[in-house]
């Protein structure tokens, strides 16, 4: 494993960090725990240091999950993190009931990294300042219950800057970044702010979901042989000094083992010049096929009237990769399709990528109606 500074902090941590959002299922959404306490702890075993979880991951189950995977003298051997669900606060004093309610699942009696989780423009404005929750946060580490003080984002560049400018004792920051999303939120202007305020940066969705994982076969064919598309997602963020580390959710032991010998493999400076220009290609090209930009968090879920919107828009953007003849087949599988949506507006409130869901299903209705 190697290892990388984490900002000013002087903590030395994996290129690789174990994204406990998208762990191995069972049935019905169930997570397979023991399959699940098995992968956290041999990534630790591999040198794994920092565990990354939340209060909403898994219906709720993530945190008791890392809890029981971090007993036997594991929680000793790595970094812990875990997110506040700012959304959930109604007054201030609820900050406190929540933390102690996360130490309590992950069993634990202090968490090293401490995010305010997901902000955007109205979770900063409502929650963060009306509440004060930056002094609650300094209290919290002054009891000993957090060490680092860091936030998660789904917004704008302009927001991002607003929120870095707001406290000068931000330790890190927690951002989605990828070859594709140079320009997309906090973006890599984003990245370089936070860098040069000697903030760690934590990046999560390194492969947006699963897409550049499996991207369609224009987006594979600009790739030169030698690494699979997995290893030049992750590469692209490695070679980067301002990365401090990148989660990955893995959902299967092999999804693990490939990403041990990945981050075995990286450094600062490693992608070649030739290489640069691959992954402008690539971009490119995605970017004229993605039709909707679903990471597929699942945060939109449950859906009052039974949309499964993930997997509809998954199905939305495999015809734009000419995939037609599948995306038809799963689309028409699902028992309540595009035209169930009832305009509600519940997911895109909580939607991190702000899509406009209720607009955007009418016209996957039309779509399909005419495959």
């Amino acid at each position: 494993m190697q290892y990388r500074d984490f900002g000013k902090t002087g903590i030395k941590v994996s290129a690789l960090g174990f994204g406990a959002m998208r762990l191995p299922i069972l049935q019905e959404e169930q997570v397979d725990e023991k399959r699940a306490v098995s992968m956290i702890r041999h990534a630790i075993d591999e040198g794994v240091n920092y565990i990354d979880t939340a209060y909403p991951y898994h219906q709720g189950e993530s945190e008791r999950i890392v809890g029981n995977a971090l007993r036997d003298g594991y929680r000793e051997k790595t970094y812990l993190a875990t997110k506040c669900p700012v959304w959930k606060l109604e007054k201030p004093e609820d900050f406190d009931e929540v933390l102690d309610e996360q130490l309590k699942k992950l069993q634990t009696d202090h968490i090293d990294f401490y995010l305010l989780h997901a902000l955007s423009r109205d979770r900063f404005e409502d929650k963060v300042k009306k509440f004060d929750l930056v002094t609650r946060m300094e209290k919290a580490r002054e009891e000993g219950k957090i060490k680092y003080l860091g936030f998660s984002f789904h917004d704008s560049y302009d927001v991002f800057q607003d929120i870095l400018d707001y406290y000068d004792g931000w330790d890190f920051c927690q951002i989605q970044y990828n070859y594709v999303d140079l320009e997309h939120q906090a973006g890599v202007k984003g990245l370089k702010a936070a860098a040069d305020k000697g903030l760690a940066v934590v990046v999560m969705e390194p492969l947006l979901g699963g897409k550049l994982a499996d991207p369609a076969e224009h987006v594979k064919k600009v790739f030169p042989e030698g690494k699979s598309t997995v290893e030049y997602a992750l590469d692209f963020l490695w070679d980067q000094q301002e990365v401090s580390l990148l989660l990955s959710g893995m959902s299967d032991e092999k999804q693990l083992e490939e990403n041990l010998v990945y981050a075995d493999r990286s450094q600062i400076g490693m992608v070649k010049p030739e290489e640069k220009q691959v992954y402008k290609e690539a971009k490119e090209i995605f970017d004229s096929m993605a039709l909707v930009g679903c990471t597929g968090c699942r945060y939109c879920l449950p859906c009052p009237f039974g949309l499964e919107i993930p997997e509809i828009f998954s199905y939305y953007n495999m015809t734009a990769a000419h995939k037609e003849s599948e995306a038809k087949a799963g689309y028409e599988a699902m028992l309540v399709k595009a035209e169930g949506c009832k305009a509600c507006h519940h997911c895109e409130k909580e939607c991190p990528q702000m899509i406009k869901i209720s607009e955007v299903m009418p016209e996957v209705a039309h779509v399909f109606a005419k495959l």
